[in-house]
């Protein structure tokens, strides 16, 4: 490195220690908007994602008016401008929280978006799974209940770990424009303090922050997805 990299380095630190309190703020905020989503996407996301692979035509629970009614719901969900799901959801939020402002506020619509899109991945993966799998539950006497967790979970759990891991990559991507009704988040805090005030270092250090977090969660959520993989 050269002198002049050597400056800009030292600027950087210089004011990434001026704002260490805000970014440690800002990671801790992102942290619980992406983790109530998660958890909502593991709660209802999964249970739904479940329903829609045992609904659909050719199941042994076909149920056509139900199919049609929860996949018209993701697809809606998916397909709608996240930006404008948030401000179209602020009366939801509002009966929820009681407020539309604040991070618990923000991570309402976030969990609305989780729910949707890791439903379709567990959908997705469920259909991955062979059919004789489930032939072989009902043949040995497996209620409902044990033929999804001891047989289907089971033989999908991979492509559902790297569901929930790609999902939670978009999250975290999602979150970082939630300071449109003060959610803050590390996205928030590098337009406040890196953009609008011009100070170009902060806006490099966070985006820096988010590469190596999304990168970490890829990792494990590879490493982890291998592990489970026993075909």
């Amino acid at each position: 490195m050269n002198w002049r990299e050597w400056v800009m380095l030292d600027q950087m630190m210089a004011d990434v220690m001026k704002y260490q309190s805000e970014i440690w703020q800002a990671i801790g905020e992102t942290f619980v908007m992406v983790g109530i989503s998660i958890l909502a996407a593991l709660l209802v996301g999964l249970p739904l994602g479940t329903v829609l692979f045992l609904c659909r035509k050719g199941q042994p629970y076909a149920n056509r008016l139900l199919f049609t009614v929860l996949d018209t719901f993701v697809n809606i969900v998916r397909s709608f401008p996240f930006l404008l799901l948030v401000v179209f959801l602020i009366p939801f939020t509002r009966l929820i929280v009681g407020t539309a402002l604040g991070t618990l506020a923000a991570a309402v619509p976030l969990a609305v978006v989780a729910i949707a899109y890791y439903a379709r991945l567990v959908e997705q993966s469920l259909l991955d799974v062979p059919r004789g799998v489930m032939e072989a539950a009902s043949s040995m006497g497996a209620s409902t209940i044990q033929m999804i967790v001891k047989f289907l979970y089971v033989e999908a759990r991979s492509g559902l770990v790297l569901g929930l891991t790609t999902a939670t990559i978009s999250f975290i991507s999602y979150s970082t424009v939630m300071g449109v009704v003060g959610g803050g988040g590390v996205g928030d805090f590098a337009i406040r303090y890196g953009y609008q005030r011009f100070e170009t270092e902060i806006m490099v250090f966070t985006i820096i922050i988010m590469i190596i977090l999304v990168q970490l969660i890829q990792f494990a959520g590879s490493a982890l997805s291998r592990l489970l993989d026993k075909r």
